[in-house]
């Protein structure tokens, strides 16, 4: 009788403690739902992994940075150009501004784009921000927005458009228009195609992958971002340069499998 009561306890605890185990020692979960679009929830706070950037000198596949890396998972990011393969996001790494669109001139020259450079600029950026005891949060806000009080900013990565709480697409340049017609779209924003988006909720980071077999417009991904509740959401780059690696799942959405070299990432160490 007395064994039976040991071991009944023991496995009380087992059940008790193995779930929050098992989350420190992987802490995201993936689900898919519905088919072709994938959400990855993170909940870095509560365990030892980190989020950040990560920046590559020369351009590089998600897959060919997660195998020399070796992340918990890593996921496409900002906007480049692959004409001169610099930013057209701004990344922060520890403090420190890494990648600067002001310094791609194939940008900054451009004359069409002279008139809507404040907006790009602008646009919005994901942010993980630290207080002076070392406490971790994230938000998501234009680059030109002042930092939550009582928070530094350790990294951001900026993409856009802002997806939730409203869609920005026209304050952030990804449509213009003229005479209340739309004359020009930017990353193919109105017709459907692969998605990544980020969100946050509760704390809790959550990755959004359209792929090839349910593309989407940025407006659908910002409904469907809404569905899930997320208290603020935008979007990374999309289309082929949408990738995702980790242990369990790899993502590819570049023509005939051939994964797309980026510039950036965010990952999960």
């Amino acid at each position: 009788m007395f064994n039976k009561k040991i071991l009944a306890f023991l496995l009380f605890v087992y059940m008790v403690i193995s779930p929050v185990v098992a989350f420190a020692s992987c802490p995201y979960k993936i689900v898919q739902d519905p088919k072709g679009v994938y959400v990855i929830e993170a909940n870095p706070a509560k365990s030892r992994a980190k989020l950040q950037p990560v920046i590559v000198s020369e351009l590089e596949t998600n897959n060919d940075v997660y195998k020399r890396l070796h992340p918990r998972f890593i996921v496409n990011a900002g906007f480049f150009d692959p004409k001169n393969q610099k930013t057209v996001s701004y990344v922060v790494i520890d403090g420190e501004v890494i990648l600067d669109p002001k310094q791609n001139e194939n940008l900054m020259n451009n004359v069409a784009l002279k008139p809507y450079i404040d907006k790009i600029l602008n646009r919005s950026e994901f942010r993980i921000l630290e207080d002076d005891k070392g406490k971790i949060t994230y938000d998501i806000a234009h680059h030109n927005d002042a930092v939550k009080e009582g928070y530094k900013l350790k990294h951001s990565i900026q993409a856009g458009p802002m997806l939730v709480p409203e869609l920005k697409l026209e304050e952030e340049f990804f449509i213009l228009k003229r005479d209340g017609k739309i004359i020009s779209e930017s990353a193919s924003s109105l017709h459907k195609y692969a998605r990544t988006a980020i969100g946050i909720k509760e704390n809790k980071v959550y990755i959004i992958i359209a792929t090839n077999d349910e593309p989407m417009t940025l407006e659908e991904v910002a409904n469907f971002a809404r569905s899930l509740g997320l208290e603020k959401a935008m979007a990374f780059d999309g289309g082929g340069s949408t990738s995702f690696d980790s242990q369990e799942l790899h993502i590819i959405s570049e023509k005939d499998n051939q994964a797309r070299k980026l510039k950036s990432f965010l990952m999960l160490k």
